[in-house]
């Protein structure tokens, strides 16, 4: 058996890695329904496709949620209405 008594496993840390891979789970399901996605030229003047748009609303959540831990006291789950509205954005412009 493994011991993983070592690691804080705690309700948030669980939810925030089943949205990770459900995230991954619909991306991947939106590709096999409809493959492609047809890259396209946002703010950002490169190409992206929707699997490049989804990693950089995940590294750009990274950073807003560290961030956010180096700069307040405020609980994380304003970070993730921060990081919500950042994904939105990211889709939608880049």
């Amino acid at each position: 058996m493994i011991d993983l008594s070592w690691m804080a496993w705690t309700w948030p840390t669980a939810i925030f890695f089943i949205a990770i891979f459900a995230l991954l789970a619909l991306m991947g399901a939106w590709e096999y329904v409809a493959p492609g996605g047809h890259p396209r030229v946002g703010i950002l003047r490169f190409e992206t496709t929707r699997g490049d748009r989804l990693f950089v609303s995940l590294l750009g959540s990274a950073f807003i949620c560290l961030g956010w831990l180096w700069s307040t006291d405020l609980t994380l789950w304003y970070a993730l209405i921060v990081c919500a509205v950042f994904f939105l954005l990211v889709f939608r412009f880049v």
